[in-house]
């Protein structure tokens, strides 16, 4: 099976590439600037024809949540416009197509987990540009898997995690806000359930259980708790570490307003696809692990 994953930097895209080495029979290409531009969608239909893929991974997007405030347009084009503009492409091209969204497509005033069914009600631009792209994505292609994700962090990239190691070496208290909770998410995480999904979408063309899906890690906690969760394997692992100071969404305040609670209920992916993450606590070990090169 050859998957096609658009973005060639992100946290999936990179994950994915590296997780397909360890699986025979999938090969997996990454496409993206200045091949594939979301921002110029005019191109992304004859750059996913070149790539002749079986199952295309939605995965590149407009990511600056605080910017996107001030760049409504930019973040639109690139997480709603483009992002059709790929289902599309998919539908033209006869292959199933799973796409990334996020928890920002909610408000965050739930007292429980969100399931799928949940009203929808972005308190961002950047997640009312991600709730759009869902709605472009299952117009132009009904085999469509839409998962939101939340708090994916990764040896990859810009993250939480690489920022909480960072700020360890330059200080010995970081103050990290306590009253936002969610499912931190290892992007290795996600592409190994990308993976497990595709395996069923790849198969005799029997599958129907296309639809909207939350993938997100098993457990949840605050950022500040998860910072802590980051400093104490650092520490096992002779890293850096620093104290952590509890403080309120108040005490930080950010251009985007981010929803209290992000927690997303993944019961519905494990029992379609009989893949469950494993708790945040031990991705978030191994992702440490990854990054210090320890095994």
């Amino acid at each position: 099976m050859r998957i096609v994953v658009t973005g060639r930097e992100g946290q999936v895209a990179r994950s994915l590439l590296e997780a397909a080495q360890l699986r025979k029979g999938v090969e997996v290409i990454a496409v993206g600037r200045p091949q594939l531009d979301l921002a110029r969608p005019d191109g992304v239909a004859e750059a996913l024809e070149a790539s002749r893929p079986d199952l295309v991974v939605s995965a590149a997007a407009y990511t600056a949540v605080d910017q996107a405030e001030d760049e409504p347009e930019a973040a639109f084009a690139v997480n709603a416009v483009g992002a059709g503009k790929v289902a599309e492409a998919t539908a033209r091209l006869g292959v199933p197509i799973i796409h990334l969204s996020t928890d920002y497509v909610f408000d965050g005033t739930a007292d429980r987990a969100y399931v799928e069914t949940d009203p929808t009600a972005p308190c961002s631009v950047y997640g009312a540009s991600k709730l759009a792209g869902e709605q472009a994505v299952a117009v132009y292609n009904p085999r469509h898997l839409i998962l939101r994700t939340a708090w994916i962090y990764s040896p990859f990239g810009k993250n939480f995690v690489k920022t909480i190691l960072r700020l360890a070496t330059e200080r010995d208290e970081i103050a990290v806000v306590a009253d936002q909770w969610g499912n931190p998410t290892s992007a290795l995480d996600i592409a190994d359930a990308i993976l497990c999904a595709a395996a069923m979408l790849g198969g005799e063309g029997s599958f129907s259980a296309f639809g909207t899906y939350h993938l997100a890690g098993t457990g949840e906690t605050n950022w500040s708790g998860f910072a802590r969760c980051i400093l104490d394997t650092s520490k096992a692992l002779g890293g850096p570490k620093a104290r952590v100071r509890d403080i309120a969404t108040a005490d930080y305040p950010t251009r985007a307003q981010r929803p209290a609670n992000s927690r997303l209920a993944s019961a519905k992916f494990a029992a379609t696809f009989g893949w469950r993450a494993p708790d945040w606590r031990k991705s978030t070990d191994i992702v440490a692990r990854h990054i210090f090169n320890r095994s």
